[in-house]
């Protein structure tokens, strides 16, 4: 049994400002200003903004950690304050380093105010990031990652999530694996009692899944024994029958005497009797085996049977309650006894209810008598030839060689003769 575990990954929207060393795209937004010319050229880096300005008292630099000069001018930034020309540095390599950021799927750099996704250390164009297979964006943000490649749930569960081998279902979280095939635990049962193997344990039984008591009852069953219900042994010698289960008779005592029983016992009307005080209720006797009968009886021929002993005298399969034909009394069901009494059509195998065509000790449904080489259908008043012990119509016959049809004949004038001889 194993255990299909994926974690699904959460994407988390961002700027690429978010990520720069310290604050300085903050700062860019704060000092951004559309009316001024890029600083010695340098794309992205601004004049600096006079209302920033002051003189220092004492102040570091934020950059050098240096001191700043009486009259020099100084940028003041949210509470930190730089030299003119530090400030302008680490604007440049913030620049540079945003530049530096490319996406990991098409590979072109994204700007630094550009919404994307950052995920163990590597970027992407919101675009870009999207389900390998249905290349569309993951809903809620949740993904999941196999050989190096994200899917959505859906497609994750299509792709490579395992069906369950009973309700056909994906299977998310705990997997059983177990008789060539994957399972919810909730779904793999014993194919007998229906009780839960996931956590039990399980016995391969012909194919089947069997608890450990169900697979001592079929082992038992195949040794020619049975299993008590009661203590789960094998019974070795005589058994019971109790509410349709099987039982070492000592467990049990004679309801009317209360001697203990032994594998002569019956069953009455829920209860168990030893054979002395059952055979006193005066129980009919089934005419097959001559054994009490203690459950349903059928009565037919002028004796009671057990249900499964009342069976066709050809066949021996039972009626289970079907109609059945009596005759010189024994009991047939309708197929036999018209085939022993009765016609059965040649063709389709059924027995003749209603008219009967009769030829060459066969018959047929009315409908089924046809030549047996044109299929055309023929009727009483139809002239045909016999070949083969079936009718032939006179179009065909006619079309026979010359030397077979006077065979034909003479053969048929001679098995006349005998017929003649015999009838006198």
């Amino acid at each position: 049994m194993t255990h299909l575990k994926k974690k699904p990954g959460y994407l988390r929207l961002q700027s690429l400002g978010e990520n720069t060393e310290s604050d300085l795209f903050q700062r860019r937004r704060l000092h951004f200003d559309d009316g001024h010319d890029a600083i010695n050229g340098m794309e992205g880096v601004y004049p600096l903004n006079s209302s920033n300005m002051s003189y220092g008292n004492g102040a570091l630099c934020h950059r050098c950690h240096e001191g700043f000069g009486a009259n020099e001018e100084i940028v003041n930034s949210n509470g930190e304050v730089w030299h003119t020309q530090c400030f302008v540095s680490q604007r440049k390599a913030a620049t540079r380093a945003a530049q530096s950021y490319a996406c990991s799927k098409c590979h072109e750099t994204l700007s630094p105010w550009e919404q994307m996704v950052n995920f163990n250390g590597r970027v992407w164009h919101t675009a870009c990031f999207v389900c390998a297979q249905c290349f569309q964006p993951f809903p809620e943000g949740v993904f999941y990652e196999f050989e190096g490649r994200k899917y959505c749930e859906h497609d994750f569960h299509v792709l490579f999530a395992p069906c369950c081998g009973k309700c056909r279902e994906f299977i998310v979280g705990r997997v059983i694996k177990a008789m060539n095939n994957s399972w919810h635990p909730d779904c793999f049962l014993c194919e007998i009692c229906t009780a839960p193997l996931a956590d039990e344990g399980f016995v391969k039984n012909a194919g089947r899944a069997l608890c450990r008591e169900c697979n001592a009852k079929e082992k038992a069953k195949g040794m020619g024994k049975y299993v008590c219900h009661k203590c789960h042994a094998i019974i070795d010698t005589g058994h019971i029958k109790f509410r349709g289960e099987a039982y070492h008779p000592y467990h049990f005592n004679c309801s009317s005497c209360g001697q203990e029983l032994n594998a002569d016992a019956r069953e009455k009307s829920g209860e168990l009797y030893c054979l002395r005080c059952h055979d006193k209720m005066g129980i009919p006797i089934c005419g097959a085996c001559r054994r009490p009968i203690e459950e349903r009886v059928v009565h037919a021929l002028g004796k009671a049977w057990h249900v499964e002993h009342f069976v066709c005298a050809k066949c021996e399969r039972p009626f289970f309650g079907t109609r059945h034909y009596e005759k010189k009394g024994l009991a047939y069901c309708e197929t036999h006894y018209h085939q022993l009494f009765g016609n059965i059509c040649f063709v389709c195998n059924n027995v003749v209810t209603g008219d009967v065509f009769s030829a060459f000790n066969k018959s047929w449904c009315v409908g089924h008598f046809a030549c047996s080489i044109c299929d055309r259908k023929m009727s009483h008043k139809t002239k045909f030839f016999e070949f083969d012990l079936k009718p032939v119509c006179r179009v065909c016959h006619e079309k026979f060689p010359g030397e077979l049809k006077k065979r034909l004949k003479k053969y048929h004038e001679e098995v006349s003769k005998r017929q003649i001889m015999s009838n006198s």
